[in-house]
């Protein structure tokens, strides 16, 4: 793997497809300094004969010498061609081409020799004394290569070719010298591999191999060392050594990285065992170990299978050593975490899905060991877990849909769990069963009848994770069946009003019910809850009418404001629903208390899907909704005359009801939101709250009178605003860009590079660092208020996040935020990235906070060597406690 003995052989065997290409062609490879200085002495030989052309030049050379061309050698020059006449030679200038059967040979001069059958090809040097336009060659279905230079007989398929380059799974080869037999062996003298895509390498991990033997199934390497920075490290080497050469992945040791933590000391991160079970299935075996006895251990698989279906599993265990030895608290937290994701592809199994992402374990996982040793602030401040299992099937051409689901959630801060296992619904299409196939006149009114039918089942456990295997508790599951029968009419009436009429029926299935009663004991009288087991039914049903319409105002013209349109959406309905808390359903029981009051309860209450509604309501609802957007006359926007619709307020609603057969405050509260953009869009604003029309009193209890009669329109008990914005729109763009990027390739080709980084990026806006972009300031603001009575409470917090380039090449981002009902700031993190074209240095700095730490890391930018990194980290002594 990413070893360095791996990394050397991964080299040696990428080296063989380097140059496959000229195997197949069976070029005989030869070089030496008299050649080299010979071929490139040709460049700008002065002749007799000399054509210019602006366009591109073609000539086809069809001559078939018997034993000798198969096919028309193509040459094509952009630039010009001088041709001397007497020799049978042509030589090409600039963007220069020639083909011939399967090989392609494109270069800044490229001299062709009928006499001979030779090609040279070469770059030129240009104005600023660089080497450029290089020979490239593409031989069949191989990846292009870069050389040098190359002299090619194309009738005898030999040549010898000079510094060839081309790049690798995300690494650089570089030769000086390639040599290859009759029996298929290669020869190497002076290679080197390198993450950096430069000729000259400026700065670079490499390995640097003077002589070796490439085979069919083994390498054999001479005196081989590591460079870093262009600087030999000729100690760090091996004198020879033997590898085999398998033609699929191999296991191997994975090289741990090391480190320090304030609380649980010097650290060896990560060392372990790579296992290639086979091209579809691999693992990775990884422990640490710390200097004051915390140890983790985690097994990752991923499996694929093509066309079908692919994912991956994560075990993750944690001994966590807490307070001092010798002391009272001194012991050690165990902690797990386990993370499993499975995708399936839609055309395995048409009709059918099958979905997984699993993430559960112990609350304090991410605490205790710091994100898993990465400080990531994300997973060390995470405060919920979540998983789901999911299956869905079509049946009936798509009409009946079912699916089913297990669940869990989980409050990491409180310990609480709710599984549900499992969850399944069942929905049938809406129809109209009076209408027919066959109609061919227009709908009667009884023909435009809907019917449609849901069932739902749950199984569903709530508890806390320290019970959650006990016994006693797997007998606390509830479960319970839900169906619905939704019936409804829709006509236009009277041109402009649209009728609606509704009845919906909900019937539910229980297998438990509840008692409440008084017990006498010795303390005095305590309530008492009693299960009792058996199959109950409870139903309810509502009946619902109503007209809605649409009103459309227009202002006059005001300024560069063409017009203001204003949409009105009023709507009105009459609703009735029975008391199911009547004697006559048995849904509710009372019961006496010990102070003699008679209490009426629901037998339903604790039951997952509830109980019918106690209460008559037979009454007017009513709802107003408004859209208003106006014209400007924009002289940037050409599009549509150069008038530009900015919306000014969206979705402004207000709704409430009026209970005629209530004893008591027959009107409900109002409810009301909206949302609306301003600056050309770049902020968002959303808002929503509680109108209350009823008084309180001085205990803040609701009572029967109107706060319009104390002067007031209604009480504002509860209202939120929120809005989020960035002064820099491209920022935001071109990170979404790359989000949606990453994404399109989850179930097909994404590596685990590519799901890292979709994983930081999405989660952290740091963590994508766009060096083109040379700022970024973004933030969001939040408001909270609630007064149901005489208690008011507000939370508001502002957070802030951007990035600005110092140079093209250094970048320093930073995140923070403020609470300002607890007048503190949030968590702070600045960091600062440095490109070094085929590396990066990132320091990041918590300058304060119970995460105050700072680290530094610089690592190769190739895929292939991720994992080979430098890196320092240091931490607070309150980081995890």
């Amino acid at each position: 793997m990413k070893s360095l003995t791996h990394i050397l052989t991964i080299f040696l065997i990428l080296s063989l497809s380097v140059f496959s290409a000229f195997s197949q062609d069976k070029i005989s490879v030869k070089t030496t300094s008299k050649n080299l200085k010979d071929s490139v002495s040709v460049i700008g030989t002065p002749d007799s004969i000399r054509v210019k052309r602006d366009s591109s030049l073609i000539n086809k050379d069809s001559t078939k010498n018997k034993g000798g061309l198969q096919a028309e050698v193509s040459i094509i020059a952009r630039d010009s061609q001088r041709t001397e006449v007497d020799k049978n030679i042509s030589h090409l200038y600039k963007g220069a081409k020639v083909k011939y059967q399967d090989f392609e040979l494109s270069a800044d001069y490229i001299r062709l020799d009928r006499n001979k059958k030779q090609i040279f090809a070469s770059g030129v040097i240009d104005h600023n004394g660089k080497y450029v336009g290089r020979p490239i060659v593409m031989t069949g279905s191989e990846s292009p290569k870069t050389v040098d230079s190359l002299l090619y007989d194309y009738e005898k398929q030999e040549g010898n070719t000079y510094g060839i380059m081309t790049d690798v799974e995300g690494g650089f080869i570089q030769a000086k010298v390639v040599r290859k037999n009759l029996y298929d062996e290669m020869s190497l003298y002076h290679g080197l591999y390198s993450t950096c895509n430069l000729p000259e390498p400026h700065t670079h991990f490499g390995i640097f191999l003077s002589k070796g033997i490439v085979t069919k199934n083994q390498i054999i390497a001479g005196p081989s060392y590591l460079v870093l920075q262009n600087i030999p490290l000729k100690f760090i080497g091996f004198p020879f050594a033997f590898f085999p050469k398998p033609d699929k992945r191999s296991s191997g040791f994975l090289f741990p990285s090391f480190g320090e933590d304030y609380t649980r000391g010097f650290a060896m991160r990560d060392i372990g065992w790579y296992l290639a079970f086979n091209d579809y299935w691999d693992s990775e075996v990884r422990g640490s170990l710390y200097s004051k006895g915390s140890y983790e251990a985690s097994i990752n698989t991923r499996y694929t299978v093509n066309y079908k279906y692919n994912g991956g599993f994560n075990i993750r265990y944690a001994s966590t050593k807490r307070g001092i030895e010798g002391t009272d608290n001194y012991g050690a937290d165990k902690d797990f975490n386990v993370v499993w994701n499975h995708t399936q592809r839609q055309e395995a199994n048409p009709g059918t899905s099958f979905s997984a992402s699993v993430n559960f374990g112990t609350g304090s996982y991410f605490r205790n060991t710091g994100a898993n040793g990465v400080n990531n602030i994300n997973d060390i401040t995470r405060n919920r877990m979540g998983s789901s299992i999911a299956y869905g099937r079509v049946f009936a051409d798509g009409k009946i849909n079912f699916t089913s689901t297990l669940s869990h959630n989980q409050d990491m801060t409180k310990g609480d769990i709710q599984l549900q296992l499992p969850n399944f619904s069942l929905n049938v299409s809406s129809f109209n069963p009076f209408d027919s196939k066959d109609r061919v006149d227009e709908q009667k009114w009884y023909q435009r009848i809907n019917v449609g039918y849901s069932l739902q089942g749950t199984n569903t456990l709530n508890s806390n994770e320290s019970k959650l295997f006990r016994k006693e508790t797997l007998k606390e599951f509830t479960n319970g069946f839900q169906h619905n029968i939704p019936i409804s009419l829709s006509l236009n009436a009277f041109k402009y009003f649209q009728f609606n009429t509704s009845v919906n029926y909900t019937e539910r299935w229980y297998l438990q019910s509840t008692r409440q009663r008084m017990e006498n004991t010795k303390e005095g009288y305590i309530a008492v809850l009693d299960t009792v087991q058996g199959f109950r039914r409870a139903y309810d049903y509502s009946v619902q009418t109503g007209l809605s319409t649409k009103i459309y105002g227009k202002y006059p013209k005001i300024g560069k404001i063409q017009a203001i349109r204003h949409v009105i959406t009023p709507s009105v309905n009459i609703n009735y629903r029975p008391d199911f808390s009547d004697a006559m359903y048995g849904f509710y029981k009372n019961y006496v208390d010990q102070y003699g009051i008679i209490n009426r309860y629901s037998i339903f209450d604790k039951n997952v899907y509830g109980s019918p509604s106690a209460g008559k309501s037979m009454g007017i609802g009513f709802s107003v909704d408004n859209n208003i957007e106006a014209k400007i006359k924009s002289k940037s926007d050409t599009t549509d005359g150069g008038i530009k619709k900015i919306p000014l307020l969206q979705g402004l609603s207000i709704s409430g009801n009026y209970n005629f057969v209530a004893d008591s405050m027959k009107l409900s509260p109002l409810n009301f939101s909206g949302r609306t953009a301003l600056f050309g869009e770049k902020i968002n604003v959303n808002f929503n709250g509680t109108l209350d029309p009823y008084a309180i009193d001085q205990a803040g209890q609701r009572y029967n009178k109107y706060v319009i009669n104390e002067g007031k329109l209604a009480r504002l008990t509860n209202f939120g605003l929120s809005f989020d914005y960035s002064l820099n729109p491209k920022a935001a763009k071109n990170r979404n860009n790359n989000i949606d990027s990453l994404r399109s390739q989850i179930g097909s080709n994404m590596t685990p590079e590519q799901a890292q980084a979709l994983s930081r990026i999405s989660a952290d806006p740091n963590a994508f660092v766009n060096f083109s972009i040379p700022w970024n300031l973004a933030g969001s603001f939040s408001f909270q208020y609630s007064k149901p009575g005489q208690v008011s409470t507000i939370t508001s917090t502002v957070n802030i996040h951007g990035d600005v380039s110092l140079t093209p090449k250094w970048k320093v981002t930073f995140n923070s935020g403020f609470d300002l009902k607890a007048k503190e700031i949030t968590l702070t993190q600045f960091n600062i990235y440095r490109d070094l074209h085929c590396w990066d240095i990132a320091i990041g700095w918590t300058p304060f906070g119970r995460y105050q730490s700072y680290n530094f890391t610089i690592r190769a930018k190739s895929s292939i060597l991720q994992d080979l990194k430098l890196s320092k980290r240091n931490s607070s002594g309150g980081s995890y406690y």
